[in-house]
């Protein structure tokens, strides 16, 4: 389901634009889940109506897929669903991207030989993607992030902030640190990027720690050119489909569906996008890994398999299921 209010990193091209992207996602859903997923672009942007015509056609579904809705909207369509239905709401800009981001970064320190509780990550963004990556990272063990946007690195005291900044900033920068995203990155170990086209140039990254990993994300033009930043970086990943280490959500949302279909689960939890995470960075073996092959590919058959079944354990863990037999078929 989408508005057409953030396409892809188009922007706000309303439903008929948005229209190819629903049925690609459709087309892929029945490739690598076998679920049958259909595209419904609303000629509306008005959170009530939204939500409201979300709960009317739900009954025949047995998940809703949020997609391309602007931030902060989405974050209270997504919120008010959950409430609402007894079927799981799954927003893919938000999750889907935390998902493989905390997949390949499990993998990337794996490489350079660091804990993810122990090292400093500066993310440039605060939309959709930018907080639903933090979530996850905080619900995985970081402790020190950083998160950076227009107005500077988020800080609790900063009275120009939105609700759903400030809301972030609290759950961050435990040092209470003020100032711009060059500063934000000194010393730190890891830059994931989902904000805007080239805020920064690559030398900018010469500030970062030792064996630092580099995941500029940024749609359709990365915010620090990946190419460039290579001297200063031991492992990088984009969303570039023509450099090693594509961060691509399709790696994530098929599994995560046909787990929850299998499972009959009513609801998706933090520990059920935890799980995704972990089984699909351990798709990625020990023989295979390296700087440039921190996740799996799209065609990898194991990934949407480990995925599901990793979703699907965590849902029946947590009884939030249909009671009675799953039906294979569904």
């Amino acid at each position: 389901v989408t508005d057409g209010s953030a396409v892809l990193g188009l922007g706000n091209l309303g439903p008929g634009p948005a229209l190819p992207v629903m049925e690609g996602k459709a087309a892929l859903f029945e490739r690598f889940a076998d679920i049958d997923a259909w595209p419904i672009c609303l000629d509306t942007q008005d959170t009530d109506e939204i939500v409201r015509t979300v709960e009317i056609i739900a009954p025949v579904f047995g998940g809703i897929n949020l997609e391309d809705i602007a931030a902060p909207r989405c974050f209270e369509i997504e919120r008010r669903l959950r409430a609402s239905l007894s079927i799981p709401v799954f927003h893919d800009d938000q999750h889907g991207t935390a998902i493989v981001v905390l997949a390949a970064l499990t993998n990337a320190l794996r490489v350079v030989g660091k804990e993810l509780g122990s090292v400093k990550i500066v993310v440039a963004g605060a939309g959709a993607a930018g907080t639903a990556i933090v979530t996850l990272l905080l619900a995985a063990g970081v402790t020190d992030v950083l998160v950076w946007d227009r107005t500077g690195i988020l800080s609790r005291d900063d009275d120009r902030l939105s609700p759903t900044m400030l809301e972030l900033a609290q759950r961050t920068n435990p040092a209470n640190q003020r100032g711009k995203l060059a500063d934000a990155l000194v010393g730190a170990d890891v830059f994931i990027g989902v904000s805007a086209g080239n805020v920064l140039p690559a030398t900018a990254l010469d500030v970062m720690a030792e064996g630092a990993v580099i995941f500029p994300l940024a749609n359709p033009t990365p915010d620090i050119d990946p190419v460039a930043a290579r001297p200063y970086a031991a492992v990088i990943a984009s969303g570039r489909s023509d450099l090693p280490n594509q961060i691509n959500n399709v790696l994530a949302f098929p599994g995560v569906f046909r787990g929850l279909l299998d499972a009959r689960a009513t609801e998706i939890s933090s520990q059920m996008l935890l799980s995704a995470a972990h089984a699909l960075a351990a798709v990625v073996t020990d023989d295979q890994l390296n700087a440039s092959y921190i996740v799996p590919s799209v065609f990898d058959s194991a990934v949407h398999k480990a995925v599901a079944g990793a979703v699907a354990e965590a849902a029946r863990a947590t009884a939030a299921v249909v009671a009675g037999p799953a039906d294979p078929n569904t």
